[in-house]
């Protein structure tokens, strides 16, 4: 008989992680290791962690972060509010509200942002690393550059993608304010 694999609830506490969806198939027919009150299930494998869950973000005292998958590589399953990721063990970070941890990626044809952690392997130092706090302002502050246009109005400016370019990245690999970023590009 195989051993199930289990790891500790604790390992999971106060932790980052960014989970890869995938489809229905890689979990057919393992049986759910833990069940959770808020309807949420999980698979345990020696490689790594399978959720399956209607709730992505800030869970308890943990970020964990659902990355769909391309819309061209989706199945007729995903009109269900229930979507599965899956991590590695190793893709699990510390979390805390005190440390620099987080910097940001920003999107540009997609028109998004995210924050990583520093433990990523893709971090090349560049961006600016934040605590918790400091890196949900900057979030907010570059989804208003990408959503709205009024405040281009006081550039005199050809190209707004540019311009919102030019500023976002401020905001990712500087320790300006907004403030300064717009007031150094007028």
């Amino acid at each position: 008989m195989e051993k199930i694999f289990r790891p500790s609830p604790k390992s999971f506490k106060n932790t980052f992680c960014v989970f890869h969806e995938v489809s229905p198939d890689r979990i057919a027919g393992m049986p759910v290791q833990y069940d959770s009150q808020s309807g949420s299930k999980y698979f345990y494998t020696t490689e790594g962690m399978y959720r399956l869950s209607n709730h992505w973000g800030r869970l308890a005292n943990s970020k964990w972060r659902l990355e769909a998958m391309e819309p061209d590589c989706l199945d007729a399953y995903n009109d269900s509010k229930f979507k599965i990721g899956f991590a590695a063990w190793n893709e699990f970070y510390p979390d805390n509200a005190e440390d620099k941890l987080y910097y940001l990626e920003a999107d540009y044809v997609k028109k998004t942002v995210n924050y990583q952690h520093r433990n990523n392997p893709k971090y090349d130092s560049k961006a600016i690393l934040r605590t918790s706090f400091a890196t949900a302002k900057r979030i907010k502050q570059i989804r208003n550059l990408f959503e709205l246009t009024s405040w281009a109005k006081y550039f005199d400016c050809d190209d707004i993608d540019e311009l919102r370019k030019e500023i976002i990245e401020g905001l990712i690999f500087t320790n300006k304010t907004l403030e300064e970023i717009k007031r150094e590009l007028h």
